[in-house]
Parts: structure tokens; sequence; C-alpha cells
């Protein structure tokens, strides 16, 4: 057991105050229960954030249930990358491209603080390199096309580099047949973050946002959809809503057979995975593709802080979608690829973090994952309840827009508009509406201040001044609280208070990313963390210990799953999963 410290006389949330949300669990809650929606999204990924802000944006009275964390599921276990899809021009979908391009444009706009230029390098090698020189005039081709068709609005155009060039930004690729480089520009966001702050920026809206809302079953009225009855902290609430949205991901074949009797799966789960190696071990300054040998699909390495992201995989899974880990296997499949570029040595023992995630893919049981379409599918089912399935965490704010076009297809057709008096509804703000602590963020003077304030501004945009209040409240929070990481005591206190952070991991999953980067250290930290969580929640010693015992487990099951360890310490309840 662990003592709990004893609260501070007079603390309250004054140091946040000022900020525009300080969500509240209760009141939520009491507001489910109470009110009538015009929408209810289930599922608390960036898909269901973004439609519930593009209907709160509307002016529809709006309510998110995720029956885990917001991100919890494949949203917090993708590539991170916000771009265009080089490889869809390769397949010639430049639509998809160039919409995508410009997605990318609006959220580097309204998401200035969390979405960022990233460099994509592919050396050009006389053997054994993702191109030799002559498969790169071809490709330079294809770059070409990348920048006209919107890769532009980041602010550079590909170049073409030396070898000494490509050495400057990856000294420790073999360099004994390296020809040259080819160079261009992407972005990169914490998808958990950025899931997050869409979620809390509806809530600042006026939507009822709440996470560990479980939906267990579907509310109906003449055959249609009207809500859903949710386990939300051990109760039942009903929530009416006019319209149900279903943006579960690979999930959504569960909801929708509660709406259908009948119902036939459609969702095709393709699994990818991410090992996490110190930056050391590579010492790039960018994203570099690399081959791995007899693979069609390329590997990436990107820097993200004193560390590397190794990734990714796309392979067919029929495993469970709430136990979903990276694989020995796998594990190995991209340490080799790393291996076969680079001039390193890179064994299991290095990996200090791993994630494994599935893509809710639609259009078909045939033919590789990695071939199939990425667009996403909009349905209305015949209870009414529109379901969203595919896309791209880079399309996913026109996704919730389209999602909300065709819910106020169903309000209009039950006659909820004109009872609202809302008409045909109005359209959609989202294009130009900046996320929270994106207004007025100044990207190039937070980066030259350094330290913690060039930190929390990354995180946090413009409300990183409210996790500063609570530091000059009490200058205990500026501690670290996981080694070897910026992340301080004060981000633990806020994601309580701000961020509906309800469990040791919860604040190491996701809200600090922890558990991804430094895994071994993010199990040290538990006990600091659920002492925290602690007193701001009310939770007695029981309870965290609980978190800190179940959130140990996980790591060892991880743990175990990834260095193909058979004494596995069971499967954890659902620490992957997320809304159905």
């Amino acid at each position: 057991m662990i003592t709990m410290p004893a609260r501070k006389p007079g603390r309250s949330a004054r140091a946040t105050r000022r900020s525009a949300l300080l969500l509240d669990r209760e009141r939520t809650t009491r507001r489910l229960a109470d009110e009538q929606f015009d929408v209810l999204v289930v599922g608390g990924g960036i898909t269901g954030a973004y439609t519930a802000l593009d209907a709160a944006s509307r002016g529809l009275r709006t309510a998110l249930v995720e029956r885990d964390d917001f991100a919890s599921g494949t949203s917090s276990k993708s590539s991170k990358m916000v771009h265009g899809g080089l490889r869809y021009i390769e397949q010639g979908n430049i639509a998809l491209v160039r919409h995508s391009l410009l997605e990318r444009h609006r959220f580097r706009r309204n998401a200035p603080h969390l979405v960022h230029r990233l460099p994509f390098l592919f050396p050009v090698l006389e053997q054994e390199g993702v191109f030799d020189p002559r498969l790169a005039k071809g490709f330079e081709g294809l770059l070409w096309t990348y920048d006209l068709a919107g890769g532009w609005r980041i602010g550079r155009l590909h170049q073409r580099l030396t070898a000494d060039e490509v050495l400057a930004h990856a000294p420790t690729l073999r360099a004994d047949s390296l020809k040259g480089g080819l160079m261009y520009f992407d972005s990169r966001a914490d998808d958990a973050r950025l899931t997050l702050t869409v979620a809390r920026t509806a809530a600042s809206l006026g939507a009822a946002v709440l996470n560990g809302a479980r939906a267990d079953a579907l509310l109906t009225s003449g055959g249609r959809t009207c809500g859903a009855k949710a386990t939300v902290d051990g109760a039942e609430v009903d929530i009416r809503a006019h319209a149900v949205v279903n943006a579960t991901g690979v999930w959504s074949d569960r909801l929708d057979a509660m709406a259908e009797a009948g119902h036939t799966a459609r969702v095709r789960p393709a699994k990818g995975v991410h090992i996490v190696v110190p930056w050391h071990k590579l010492r790039i300054d960018c994203t570099v593709t690399v081959p791995v040998p007899g693979r069609a699909r390329r590997a990436t390495c990107t820097r993200w802080g004193d560390t590397v992201v190794l990734g990714t995989t796309d392979t067919d899974y029929r495993g469970s979608p709430d136990d979903v880990h990276c694989t020995r296997e796998e594990m190995e499949f991209l340490l080799e690829g790393a291996r076969t570029a680079f001039d390193a040595e890179l064994t299991p023992d290095d990996v200090i973090g791993s994630i494994g995630g599935l893509r809710p893919l639609v259009g078909g049981k045939q033919g590789a994952t990695l071939d199939m379409s990425r667009d996403h599918h909009i349905a209305v089912g015949p209870s009414g309840m529109v379901t969203v399935t595919g896309g791209k965490l880079t399309t996913s704010r026109h996704m919730g827009e389209l999602v909300v076009d065709r819910v106020l297809g169903v309000l209009g057709d039950r006659g909820a508009l004109s009872r609202t008096g809302r008409g045909r509804g109005p359209r959609s703000r989202t294009v130009r509406l900046p996320l929270l602590g994106g207004a007025g963020y100044d990207a190039e003077a937070v980066a030259a201040s350094g330290g913690l304030a060039a930190h929390l501004g990354e995180r946090y945009g413009t409300e990183a001044r409210f996790v500063h209040d609570l530091i000059a409240e009490d200058p205990s929070l500026a501690e670290p609280v996981v080694a070897g990481l910026p992340h301080t005591r004060a981000e633990v206190v806020y994601a309580a208070r701000a961020e509906l952070a309800r469990s040791v991991d919860d604040v190491l999953s996701r809200r600090l990313r922890a558990r991804l980067f430094a895994r071994d250290a993010s199990a040290a930290a538990a006990p600091a963390v659920g002492a925290l969580l602690g007193r701001e929640l009310g939770l007695g010693a029981q309870q965290v210990q609980r978190q800190i015992t179940d959130y140990l487990d996980a790591v060892r099951h991880e743990k175990a799953v990834l260095f193909g360890d058979s004494e596995t310490t069971g499967t954890p309840g659902d620490h992957e999963g997320a809304a159905a």
C-alpha cells in the first residue's frame, strides 16, 4: 500500500480557473442523463471527436461518449503522420492525395502547436535501397506531383540531396553504396493529444463529452435509434438523442449489430505496429524511409525528441481488438529493416517502447491490406443510425463534417430540425475553427524560448499558461514526473482537472505518452502519478493502489508479448479498448 499525501489547505482549481475548460465528470454525467440531445456520438477516437466538434460548432446539442479513454484505440496508435500519403500517388489515387494535403494545411493552421512540419528523406543507393538511381528519377516525378497537388502549402518543395547532405541528416546510414537522396516535407502530430484537444474543443462549444462511458445497448422508438443505454462509473444512464453516430472504428460492427439484426460485418482490421529506440542509436534529424528485405512496404524511422520511432507494418488481424500489441516477430522485422539501412547495432534490448493498433479498413476481404483504400465510408442504417468507418487521421476533420451532414438528413427526416428551429441546419464551421491552444500561437517564439516554456507550448499551445499557473501556485509541481522525460507533476494535475484523466493509464499512456517513449521509466513513475491523481480526484488509497497495479500489469503484459515471454501475466482488462 501507499500513503496518500494530504491535500493542501485551500488548494483549488483557481490556477486553471481562467481556462475555457475545466471538465467535471459528475456534471457531465448529469447532463447525459437529463438532457435531450440532437446527436449522440459513440466513440472517442479522432473521427468521433471531430464529428462531435463539427456538430457542436453548428449549434447542435451534442454528446460524445467513449467507453475507455479518448484515443485509447486506433487514434493513439497511428504513425502520427498528418500527410498527403505519397504512396497513394503510386497507387494512382491523386484525388485522395490532393484532398489530404488540403486537410493537412487546415490542421497546421488550426492546431499549429500540435501539427509540426517534418522532413522525409529517401536515400538513393546502388543496391538494397528504397530506390536505385534509375528509379529515383521516376520517383522525383512523383514528388513534383505531390508538391503541385498541395504539398507546396507547407512552405517547402522537395529537394535533391548529395550523399554528404544525406549523411548530414542521417550520419549512421550505410555510406558505401549511397548515391544521394530525395527529401520532401509533410507533418506529424501526437495523435492522442490531438484527439483529446479536438474533444475538449467540442466541450468548450457546449458538447457533453465523457470518457469511461460504455454504450451497452441502443435506445429505440418505433424502430428508430434514439439514444443509448450507457454505464458511467458503475451507474446506468439513458442518453436520449434524435440521432446516433457510430464512430467506434474497428468495433463498429458490434454497435451496428445492436441496431440491425443480422448485420454483416464490414470492417477488416489491419494491424500496424511501431517500436521506439534511443535516438543516439541512429542520430537522425528527420524521417528516413528505409527498405525492409523481402517486403513490399517501406519502413520509416522518425526522430521524436530523444528517441526514434520505427514503423510500420500492415497485416490482417483476426485476434481480439481489445488486446493488440507488437509481437516479437514484428519487432524483429522492424529492427532488421533499420539494421539493413543503418550502421548500427540494434537489438531487442534497445526497444524502450512499442505500440500496436488496428486500422478499420472497409472494402473487401481479399488481397493485401496494404493495397486497400484508406477512403472513409459513411452509411445510414435501417434504424437511422449513422456509421462511419475507414479514413485517415489527416482527413478526420472532413469526415466529421460529412458525418454531420448525414446527421442533419436524419434529423430532417424525423422533424427534429424544425422542432429546434434550425431549418436545414447550418454549414460546417470547422475549416477555420482553431482547436484549443491554437489561436494566437506563435511557433517561432515558443521554439526560441526553449526549456519548459517550449515543452509546454508544443503540447498545450496558448493554454500552456494554465500549467505555468499551477507551478506558480505550487513550485513543487515543476519537478519531473517520469525519469528522462520533460513532463512535470503539474501536467498530471492539469490532466486530472482539465483533461478528464481518470487513471494512471490515462495519464502515462495518452496524456504524457510516457508508456510509448519510456516504457520502464513510466512504470517506475506510476506510484507518483497515482498519488497526484488520488489527491486531485479524491480517490482512496486502495483505489490508487489498484490503478498502479493495473498499469504495471499492463506494462508486463505488453513486454511479455513483445519479447515472446510465455510466462505472461494474462490479458489485462480493457487497456486497449475504445468505445463499443
